[in-house]
C-alpha cells in the first residue's frame, strides 16, 4: 500500500517537470469558492455528484480553460470566469465538467487518482496545466507519464464522442437545475472559429475540449427544444455577480474597479468592491467604511469578516485582524481558508498555539492552500518541532513544482520524525518523487 502510494505520488509529480512554461497558482478565497459552491450545487445534484464531495478552485490564469482530472475537483480559470455574462453561462461550463465526471470519462485516462487531494498532486495539475496554456500540453502530459503518441493527448483532452456526450449530459443537468440552456449556447460563441486555428494559436479550452461545428449545432439544437424561456434565479445571479465581482476587483485595476463598483445592482457587492478597490490603493480610511457599510447589510456574512480581516491584516492592523478572523471563524468554522486565515493572524498576533490549532484544523480540512502550509510549518518551527516543519516546508515546495528544494527539507525531515510515523511516511514520498524526477532528467 505504501510503495503504491509512493510510486503514484512519484509519477504525479514528475508531470511538474515536464513544462518550462510559467507555473500556475490557484487563487484561493473562501468567499469566491462558496459562490461557486452554490451556482454548482444544483448542477452537481442533477447529475448524480455530491455538493459536499466536488469542489470548484480557481486557477488565477487570464486564459479561458476549465477541466478535471478526478472526480472530486473541477478547475476553473479566473480568465474564463470574468468572461462568463451570466449565472447560466457560468453554470454551463460546470455542467459540462460534471458530465465527464458523471460519465466516467477519467477512467482512461493515466493518472486518475487524487491529483486535486494533495499538495503535491495540485503541483503537479498545475504544470500540465500550464504546459497546456503555453501550447505543449501534450508533451508536458505525455512525457511525463511516460506514454507516447496519441495517448499522450489522454491525460487532460477528451475524444469528440466524449465531447458530445458531455454536452447532452450537461444539457440535461441543466435543465433538470431549471437553468437556461441558452447559457451553454452562448459560452460556445465565445470559442467559435477556434478549430480554424493552429493549436498553438487556440484558447487552452479548445485543445482540451475538441471543438466543432457539429459541436455547435448539436448544443443550439439541445437549447432550442427546451422550449419557453426560463427566468434567471436570483439566488444564482447574485452568487455569480459577488465571485466575479470580487475576483475583478483584485483583478483589475481599483480605478477600473470603482468606476463599475455597483453594476451588480446589489448594494453589499458595490461595497465590498470599493472596499477591495481602496484597500488596494492603501486607503484603509474608506476602506473600512466601505466593508462596513457591506456587513451592515449582512452582519451574519462570514466572508465579508473574513474580508475585514484581510483588509487590516494587510494594513498592519494585527489585533482588530484577530477580532474580525474569530468573529468570520464562529459564522463557518468548518471553512478551511477562513480557519487558516484566523491561525494566521493568530501567528503574527504572537498566539502560537493557538494559531497552531486553527492552522491544523484548516490543513485536516484543506491541504491545498501553499499559505496554511507556510504558516502551519512556522508555527512548528517556533515551538522546536523542526521535523514536522520541514516535512510541510518539503510539501510546500512539492506544491510549487520545486522538487529538489522539497528533497532537501523532506531530507531533514526524516531525520527529526519518528521512522514511520504518518509524517515520516509523506517526506519519503516526496524524497521518491524528487529522485524518480531527477533521474527521469539524465
Amino acid at each position: 500500500m505504501v510503495h503504491v502510494r509512493s510510486l503514484a505520488l512519484a509519477l504525479i509529480l514528475s508531470l511538474m517537470a515536464a513544462t518550462s512554461a510559467r507555473a500556475l497558482t490557484l487563487l484561493r478565497d473562501p468567499d469566491i469558492e462558496h459562490a461557486l459552491g452554490q451556482l454548482a450545487a444544483p448542477i452537481l445534484k442533477a447529475a448524480g455528484l455530491s455538493p459536499a464531495r466536488v469542489g470548484i478552485l480557481v486557477i488565477d490564469d487570464a486564459g479561458m480553460n476549465a477541466f478535471v482530472v478526478d472526480a472530486d475537483t473541477i478547475f476553473i480559470h479566473s480568465g474564463l470566469i470574468l468572461r462568463m455574462q451570466s449565472a447560466a453561462m457560468l453554470q454551463a461550463v460546470i455542467a459540462h465538467e460534471a458530465a465527464h465526471i458523471a460519465n466516467g470519462h477519467l477512467m482512461r485516462r493515466p493518472i486518475n487518482a487524487r491529483n486535486a487531494r494533495t499538495a503535491a498532486g495540485i503541483g503537479s495539475v498545475l504544470a500540465a496545466a500550464a504546459g497546456i496554456a503555453a501550447g505543449s500540453g501534450e508533451f508536458a502530459a505525455g512525457a511525463a507519464a511516460g506514454i507516447q503518441g496519441a495517448a499522450q493527448r489522454s491525460f487532460f483532452a477528451h475524444t469528440r464522442a466524449e465531447e458530445n456526450a458531455a454536452d447532452t449530459s450537461g444539457l440535461r443537468f441543466m435543465a433538470i437545475a431549471g437553468v437556461d440552456l441558452r447559457g451553454a449556447v452562448e459560452v460556445m460563441d465565445l470559442f467559435q472559429g477556434q478549430e480554424s486555428l493552429s493549436v498553438s494559436r487556440q484558447d487552452a479550452y479548445a485543445r482540451t475540449h475538441p471543438l466543432s461545428r457539429d459541436r455547435f449545432r448539436n448544443i443550439q439544437q439541445l437549447a432550442a427544444a427546451q422550449g419557453a424561456t426560463i427566468q434567471p434565479d436570483p439566488q444564482a445571479e447574485y452568487w455569480f455577480a459577488r465571485a466575479k465581482g470580487k475576483l475583478s476587483a483584485f483583478q483589475r485595476s481599483p480605478k477600473w474597479t470603482l468606476t463599475r463598483a455597483g453594476e451588480s445592482g446589489h448594494d453589499d457587492i458595490k461595497l465590498m468592491r470599493q472596499a477591495i478597490a481602496y484597500h488596494r490603493q492603501a486607503n484603509l480610511k474608506r476602506a473600512l467604511p466601505a466593508i462596513d457599510g457591506a456587513l451592515a447589510r449582512r452582519p451574519d456574512d462570514p466572508y465579508l469578516h473574513e474580508l475585514r480581516g484581510q483588509i487590516l491584516m494587510e494594513s498592519r492592523q494585527v489585533k482588530p485582524a484577530v477580532a474580525a478572523y474569530a468573529r468570520a471563524s464562529n459564522l463557518a468554522a468548518g471553512n478551511a481558508l477562513i480557519l487558516g486565515s484566523y491561525g494566521r493572524a493568530l501567528l503574527a498576533d504572537g498566539q502560537t498555539a493557538k494559531a497552531q490549532e486553527f492552522l491544523e484544523r484548516a490543513h485536516s480540512r484543506d491541504g491545498r492552500d501553499s499559505r496554511i502550509l507556510r504558516d502551519l510549518a512556522v508555527s512548528y518551527a517556533k515551538q522546536g518541532n523542526n521535523g514536522m516543519a520541514s516535512v510541510l516546508t518539503a510539501e510546500r515546495y512539492a506544491m510549487a513544482g520545486r522538487l529538489q528544494d522539497a528533497k532537501i527539507h523532506a531530507e531533514r525531515a526524516t531525520g527529526l520524525l519518528p521512522r514511520g510515523s504518518a509524517a515520516w511516511q509523506r517526506a519519503q514520498d516526496v524524497i521518491a518523487a524528487a529522485e524518480a524526477e531527477a533521474k527521469r532528467r539524465k
